[in-house]
């Protein structure tokens, strides 16, 4: 099995080929973080897994990218972060079209920002995005760890691990990035 890591080595090195021998590799996995995140979003999202996976392939290992690997776990939290920002631009271009640019901010507290629960919490991406975009300007660390945990699904000792930290000091993160969420979100 070709590893992930030597393949996006060669991305970075201008092998124009590995992209097409990178996507059957990772699909599945971006597939299922696609699914994972439409399944948070509101009812009525027209977007697909397929075309959400697509659309942040391209922006991480298309001709503009330009961006450098750190292995496997950096290529899937950047999965997740791309995948993010393209439900916020979704979302604020169907707001700006249909709904006159209007903010209509729904309850958060119904979650603890878990990523293993039953349907869809129909919160609105753009409050979180704005929330958690404050959040990144005080706690760097602990917003990435949000991103991946909640975004990208990963538990929290692989969490850890890509961002480099101890699972314990990640969970001290992850309480404190929940309540802190909470709190702004309400």
């Amino acid at each position: 099995m070709v590893d992930v890591s030597s393949i996006l080595s060669q991305i970075e090195e201008g092998d124009s080929s590995a992209a097409d021998r990178l996507l059957p590799l990772v699909y599945d996995e971006l597939r299922r973080m696609a699914a994972l995140m439409l399944d948070q979003e509101r009812p009525g999202q027209t977007l697909q897994p397929t075309a959400l996976v697509h659309e942040a392939y391209l922006r991480l290992v298309g001709p503009d990218c330009g961006e450098l690997w750190n292995g496997k776990g950096h290529f899937f939290g950047a999965a997740a972060i791309a995948m993010q920002r393209i439900l916020v631009e979704n979302a604020r271009r169907k707001r700006r079209i249909k709904r006159g640019n209007g903010w209509h901010r729904l309850d958060a507290t119904q979650s603890d920002f878990a990523v293993d629960h039953d349907g869809g919490l129909g919160f609105d991406i753009l409050a979180l995005d704005e929330a958690l975009n404050e959040f990144a300007s005080e706690h760097p660390e602990k917003a990435r760890l949000v991103q991946l945990r909640f975004f990208a699904g990963l538990t929290s000792p692989q969490a850890a691990s890509v961002l480099g930290i101890s699972t314990p000091t990640a969970d001290r993160h992850w309480r404190y990035a929940r309540a802190w969420l909470s709190r702004r979100l309400n």
